[in-house]
């Protein structure tokens, strides 16, 4: 079925903060299941060609050097609907303006480091 798989990643300053197991838990109950899961970190190499869609972009250097800074969880899940109701899970990519309840909304530090890749 198309749209049903869905890939995300929380990301360092979440891990670091302890905040994967709370994460974890507010996707499942969302109804998402967990196909695979790994905790792992990523290079600087690694992450730039992970985003080198924003690669002309003022904030890569920054956004390549915060995702290879420390451990991630990189999951596919899978779900009816999966895109869709993933995006309206983890919220804004501005936790200030991330609805209430939404996985940026509570674990996002700003919009550079808001928690989760979705």
């Amino acid at each position: 079925m198309a749209g049903t798989r869905t890939f995300t990643m929380i990301k360092p300053d979440a891990v670091s903060a302890g905040n994967s197991g709370a994460i974890i838990k507010m996707i499942e109950e969302a109804g998402f299941k967990i196909i695979a899961m790994k905790k792992t970190a990523m290079s600087k190499e690694t992450a730039g060609k992970f985003y080198a869609v924003h690669a002309e972009r003022p904030f890569y250097n920054d956004l390549t050097t915060y995702m290879s800074s420390g451990s991630i969880i990189p999951m596919i899940l899978e779900k009816d609907n999966a895109v869709e109701d993933f995006r309206k899970l983890i919220g804004a990519t501005n936790p200030k303006e991330a609805e209430e309840g939404t996985i940026r909304a509570l674990f996002a530090e700003s919009i550079e480091a808001n928690a989760i890749h979705g």
